[in-house]
């Protein structure tokens, strides 16, 4: 299965939760579907799964979101990596990330949690940090409000205005992730947006 990727959107069930900044990555999982006209079915690891091209001719991608809240994603997705026979190396998750600004994106292979409880639950699952992260920008929480709140608010109208360009570069970001690798993918999207 060489050309079989993973592709994770993590973010909490249930359409309270659906317009939350913690749920940005499921955003861009859904719009990466959506682009390849592939549509969610339930599947037995505990999780939503649609299967589909990267790009026309390109690999195989399984996209999957989590039925699990944010903090226990790991479950579902060692289930997933094991009933798809995926190494970890070819997993790639998408999450939300407070330590980047809104509109930012930065790509990662491997390392820690960086205090984000998904991240840290899959690397308890699998045993290994080494997947990739597209790593998506929500800000920092202003004045004395908790991360915790914050992740758990929708985006303002201000940011609801810009996000749909963020969700299509975390989807351009991930394509070429599986078709070029890595570091393209690096190359053309730490560069400042215009």
């Amino acid at each position: 299965m060489d050309d079989l990727w993973l592709v994770v959107g993590l973010g909490n069930p249930g359409p309270g939760y659906a317009g939350n900044r913690h749920n940005v990555g499921q955003m861009a999982l859904t719009q990466l579907a959506d682009r390849a006209s592939a549509s969610f079915k339930n599947h037995r690891s505990n999780a939503s799964v649609a299967e589909a091209r990267g790009a026309v001719e390109g690999p195989r991608l399984v996209l999957a979101k989590p039925n699990s809240f944010m903090n226990v994603s790991g479950a579902p997705v060692a289930a997933l990596l094991r009933f798809y026979k995926i190494e970890p190396a070819r997993l790639i998750v998408l999450h939300d990330e407070l330590d980047l600004p809104f509109d930012a994106l930065r790509l990662k292979f491997g390392g820690g949690h960086g205090g984000h409880n998904g991240i840290r639950d899959i690397i308890a699952a699998t045993g290994t940090g080494d997947f990739t992260r597209v790593r998506i920008g929500i800000g920092r929480p202003p004045g004395r409000q908790s991360a915790a709140d914050f992740v758990l608010r929708d985006f303002s109208g201000d940011e609801r205005a810009t996000l749909p360009n963020l969700l299509e570069d975390a989807v351009d970001a991930t394509q070429l992730i599986t078709s070029d690798g890595l570091t393209a993918a690096q190359l053309k999207f730490h560069t400042a947006r215009p």
